[in-house]
């Protein structure tokens, strides 16, 4: 091994030994919504293609996270989740080996939600930071070893935010580079890029102007230039990323509340949203600096509430109302197959060749399935103890060979990795 014309000495090569086992040690962590790269999918491999009989083995399960329906990040040995307690809303660190609280920093106001109170954000780390959003625009960056807080932001004070409806804030904030990037909306501009170290403002996207949804920002590099996409209940965007300017935008009309996070796949953006809306995608062109988002299909086959969908080769999966458990191609926005009646609606995410699928209905339901376009092929369920009365709407989290799975005050820890 080699550094320049000088061989590494022996000291230099334990140094190295060790950064690569530090970094093979968080290869498999989930620090933000929809995992490493917000679409769904697990790094993890080597887990178990088929449950036994009640379920994968219960690690740990921890109580006294508070209301809400935040689901969890798992990062550098922690994980974090949200949740109202009588006084505030919190941001919880937890020993990810055995769920054993380290720190609550409060964020804010409990409550909210139009009769679904709760924070809804996951938060998202960022080696010694982690960022998180309360319902009511409580923005607030804290130490990950500490919980103390750094700087915090109002969405509503201090940026005259708006939303589409009211329902309360539910993104998850981006965390690229230098910047913490969210979605306050409104006429100042829907999207705003803030310093990470301070907090103080670095732009807004004074073009795109929407008010605010409950989906959150994805990166994507699309001719050349890194840019945030972005969906509202109006349009889907791309904004650069450098500076804020708005380069594409696609009218697009969302009803009541629009969530799913936007699917990027090399330069074709889809996205898709309830209430009777269904799914679009659109490529989008460049020129030079010129931008153009041109529609490739728009249809009903994926009319997606909130619980996510994930694209797998060239096929999307996951819940289409009215039709059940679907399968789509991608490229043509053809269905390939749905399923109605093996599990109720719900939340989905990817992990080694297996989608999770978690009903939000009655037992709050976990299925394990093939991903494959050849039909649903079930190998696995299980019903999860100490269920709440409220709708169990936090994704599952694949991270380290564990499942996680939120329901209110209680958070469980599965053992998926196959032995």
């Amino acid at each position: 091994m080699r550094l320049g014309n000088g061989t590494l000495g022996a000291g230099t090569r334990v140094f190295v030994l060790l950064v690569t086992l530090a970094q093979l040690s968080v290869a498999g962590d989930w620090p933000q919504w929809r995992g490493p790269k917000r679409d769904g999918h697990s790094s993890d491999s080597g887990l178990l293609k088929q449950w036994p009989e009640g379920g994968p083995p219960l690690v740990w399960w921890t109580n006294g996270l508070g209301g809400g329906f935040s689901s969890v990040s798992v990062a550098e040995g922690k994980v974090y989740t949200m949740g109202d307690a009588p006084d505030s809303s919190f941001v919880y660190a937890l020993q990810e080996k055995d769920g054993r609280k380290i720190w609550a920093a409060k964020v804010g106001s409990t409550g909210g939600g139009d009769g679904h109170p709760g924070p809804r954000c996951t938060p998202t780390v960022d080696g010694e930071i982690v960022v998180a959003l309360g319902q009511f625009g409580d923005l607030v960056c804290l130490e990950t070893a500490t919980g103390k807080e750094k700087w915090r932001k109002n969405l509503t004070k201090d940026f005259s935010g708006k939303m589409m409806s009211g329902w309360g804030y539910s993104e998850s904030p981006l965390i690229d580079g230098d910047r913490v990037v969210c979605t306050p909306g409104g006429s100042q501009g829907a999207m705003v890029a803030l310093d990470k170290k301070t907090g103080a403002l670095l732009w807004r996207s004074k073009s795109f102007d929407d008010p605010a949804a409950y989906s959150s920002i994805i990166i994507a590099e699309i001719g050349g230039v890194r840019q945030y996409i972005q969906l509202t209940g109006a349009s889907v965007a791309g904004i650069a990323a450098e500076d804020g300017r708005l380069l594409w935008r696609a009218p697009r009309r969302g009803s009541t509340a629009v969530v799913p996070t936007p699917v990027v796949s090399g330069d074709h953006v889809y996205v898709t949203s309830g209430y009777g809306i269904g799914c679009n995608l659109f490529k989008i062109n460049s020129s030079g600096a010129n931008f153009s988002a041109e529609e490739v299909y728009a249809n009903k086959v994926m009319v997606n509430h909130h619980g996510g969908v994930v694209l797998v080769g060239d096929h999307l999966y996951g819940y289409s109302d009215g039709k059940g458990w679907v399968c789509q191609n991608f490229k043509t926005g053809e269905m390939v197959w749905s399923e109605k009646n093996k599990l109720d609606k719900g939340s989905i995410a990817y992990a080694d060749g297996h989608l999770y699928l978690r009903s939000e209905r009655g037992k709050g339901t976990v299925v394990l399935i093939e991903a494959t376009q050849e039909g649903y092929k079930e190998t696995g369920r299980f019903d999860p103890p100490k269920r709440s009365d409220k709708q169990s709407w936090p994704h599952p989290v694949i991270g380290n060979g564990k499942l996680y799975v939120r329901d209110q005050d209680v958070l469980l820890c599965y053992d998926v990795k196959a032995k």
